[in-house]
């Protein structure tokens, strides 16, 4: 007998999948991890499969690629359904943990194209990464792209270190820009829940 109420599966889009047998199965300079969850990004506004952001989770010394999400909101009807939820979610599945920095585990990294929203800051605090890399953190993608990434803590770059998650910024930040400009300008849908009154 089925249930009456709907489930949900988090998933990523075809040409992702396929997108995620041409890398290799080891990504070792941090640039060049990047430099994947980039393309995914400029994919995902090029397949208007979700917005324009990806994340990618790597074994953070042996650069082992675990998993590359995109966002995926507009597709699902999810508002949670970020690119780092999707990573994070993904990998945990594929690993059959929910903490990625378990007991007897390799230190795992997350990998992403700009800085957390509020939501997803809080899910890399509670994932068990220990290593995040941003391309940035400023206000400039919100003005290209009219997000609205929430209210981070003033001092969120201090409670990843108290929790022992190590941070990289700035890593390839003007190419992550112009991938924002690049889904701008195919006059996008912008999902903010919210735009004030």
């Amino acid at each position: 007998m089925h249930s009456p109420f709907p489930s949900f599966t988090l998933d990523l889009p075809a040409w992702a999948a396929h997108e995620l047998t041409q890398l290799p199965s080891h990504i070792q300079a941090v640039e060049d991890r990047m430099r994947a969850v980039l393309n995914f990004a400029r994919l995902n506004t090029e397949h208007q499969s979700g917005g324009p952001f990806a994340a990618g989770v790597f074994e953070r010394d042996s650069g082992k690629l675990i998993i590359i999400g995109v966002n995926r909101v507009l597709p699902l009807n999810c508002s949670s359904a970020h690119a780092e939820i999707t990573a994070l979610t993904l990998a945990q599945q594929m690993l059959g943990t929910y903490d990625l920095g378990g007991p007897e585990m390799p230190a795992h990294q997350l990998v992403v194209n700009w800085s957390p929203c509020a939501m997803c800051f809080g899910a890399v605090l509670w994932s068990g990464i220990r290593s995040l890399v941003i391309a940035g953190a400023d206000q400039e993608m919100m003005d290209i792209t009219g997000f609205d990434e929430g209210p981070l803590p003033e001092n969120w770059r201090e409670e990843l270190r108290k929790r022992g998650i190590s941070f990289e910024e700035g890593v390839l930040r003007e190419e992550a820009l112009d991938g924002f400009r690049a889904f701008t300008a195919t006059n996008p849908e912008v999902y903010n829940g919210r735009q004030g009154d």
